[in-house]
């Protein structure tokens, strides 16, 4: 006992000076639990915790240099270093550069903006083309876009933001937060009467199922079914507020038995209002507070302000000749106040560099500029297939984002657990998605890379998004830099 304490003092005189219930509360549990069952004395009790202590912090300690190294941190500079300092090819970027102005000048798009990083350092960022055809406004870094369905990751963020602090658990039913779920049905087809036949759920749709479209939602005009005819009919999305929405949600059958499918659908509007319900807050304030401003996403928002409206990009269609047209959608303005129902689903805007620092943050695991948003094992949590095998055959998806061998769905993100086998370049882990303007974004963890791109125009769009993971990767030559 003698020598335990000698050797205890000799390697941390500091903690031997700390008080017994603080020692005692570095311990893991489990240490704790064994120590108190053997009845010692508060003296030996607390020499053997010292001891313990000592070892868990020889085991675990890192140099004070590596300690500062590790704690610094991340501090995003805009400026684009030199490619090779990271492992990219400057010459082979080139294919990604003369692959976006091509696109612009062959008139698929109107204009795009690129940003790629890696280990948190800009290697490329550049615009191509013009904000508005009809006025030859050209497309600038600071032009704002329509994140559309990019908005789903930072709502997820926003929501786990809530888990970090004890508000919700992936495994409470949805209904504990939204009592007007409490009485769900499925949909089961129509009986002789036509009819809808309605039964109760296997079980109440979870948190963690909502979080990865497999509650049973749906959005009603992706999909033909008979409950993407009732969403038609009810209009939840077109409610005056979120409180609204969820009473008409209320009233509407799940399409499926939850975590038996994967429907994409209106439950990141849904998280909307359990974070506008948690936090006390509107959702846009909510975020605005917590994520847009620790990361200076200055343009980030619900809406657009009059004294930046001149920097608002055209949304583009193609006409039955293949002409770039204004989208008619968005001819009469709209985002101009903040909306009564803010759509965590896909009602943001930003600048691709607010949406590079928000992925970079998750990058970093969590932090961005020396503000911590979430902590790592968050970001890893939320960044991991939470899809069953059965669910990942092929049948569910949108767009090129099909649910397949190793590419499945997070939460509020689609994740690549094997890129090699769904035909993929990324790193393994990647987590991305897109929005329905052609915006889309990656976050390769294994090889460390963001990119961030760009453009404002209505499905179906050239596909820029995959030829750019291809362009991406062919100029990675160096990986281990």
């Amino acid at each position: 006992m003698a020598l335990l304490h000698l050797e205890a003092r000799q390697r941390a005189p500091a903690l031997s000076a700390l008080p017994f219930d603080t020692l005692v509360a570095m311990l893991p549990y489990r240490s704790f639990r064994l120590l108190k069952e053997e009845n010692l004395s508060i003296r030996s009790f607390r020499v053997l915790a010292l001891a313990v202590s000592v070892c868990l912090l020889s085991r675990f300690s890192l140099p004070a240099s590596a300690q500062s190294s590790h704690a610094a941190p991340h501090t995003l500079d805009m400026t684009p270093v030199k490619p090779e300092t990271v492992g990219f090819s400057a010459e082979r970027l080139e294919r990604l550069h003369a692959f976006m102005k091509q696109t612009v000048d062959d008139k698929q798009i109107s204009g795009v903006v690129t940003i790629l990083a890696r280990h948190g350092k800009v290697v490329d960022y550049w615009s191509y083309g013009q904000r508005d055809i009809a006025s030859g406004a050209p497309m600038t870094k600071d032009t704002i876009f329509r994140d559309f369905s990019m908005t789903k990751p930072v709502t997820g963020v926003a929501m786990m933001i809530l888990y970090e602090q004890g508000k919700w658990l992936p495994t409470d039913p949805i209904a504990k937060y939204i009592p007007e779920f409490a009485h769900l049905k499925v949909f089961n087809g129509f009986d002789n009467a036509g009819k809808p036949i309605l039964v109760d759920p296997g079980h109440p749709p979870t948190m963690a199922e909502l979080m990865s479209h497999t509650a049973g939602f749906t959005y009603g005009f992706f999909g033909d079914t008979a409950v993407d005819h009732m969403y038609q009919d009810v209009k939840p999305l077109q409610a005056k507020n979120l409180q609204e929405f969820i009473d008409r949600m209320a009233t509407l059958p799940l399409l499926y038995q939850p975590g038996q499918g994967w429907t994409y659908s209106v439950s990141m509007d849904i998280e909307g209002y359990i974070v506008e319900k948690l936090s006390g807050e509107s959702l846009p304030d909510f975020m605005r507070d917590n994520i847009y401003r620790p990361l200076g996403m200055k343009d980030a928002g619900f809406y657009v302000p009059a004294e930046k409206r001149n920097r608002f990009v055209t949304y583009y269609k193609t006409d039955s000749k293949g002409n770039l047209v204004p989208n008619p959608i968005f001819l009469n303005g709209g985002y101009s106040v903040q909306p009564g129902l803010p759509s965590g689903g896909g009602g943001m805007v930003s600048t691709a560099e607010d949406y590079y620092r928000f992925a970079q943050m998750l990058a970093n695991g969590g932090e961005l500029d020396g503000h911590r948003i979430l902590a790592p094992a968050t970001v890893k949590l939320m960044t991991s297939n939470h899809l069953s095998p059965e669910l990942l055959m092929g049948k569910y998806g949108i767009g090129n984002a099909q649910m397949r061998p190793g590419f499945g769905y997070g939460y509020n993100g689609a994740v690549e657990f094997d890129p090699q086998t769904a035909n993929l370049p990324d790193g393994k882990g990647t987590y991305n998605w897109d929005g329905a303007a052609g915006t889309w974004f990656w976050i390769d963890p294994t090889n460390d890379v963001v990119f961030v791109g760009m453009i404002q125009q209505a499905y179906p769009w050239p596909p820029v998004e995959y030829r750019s993971r291809a362009l991406v990767y062919q100029a990675l030559v160096d990986p281990a830099k």
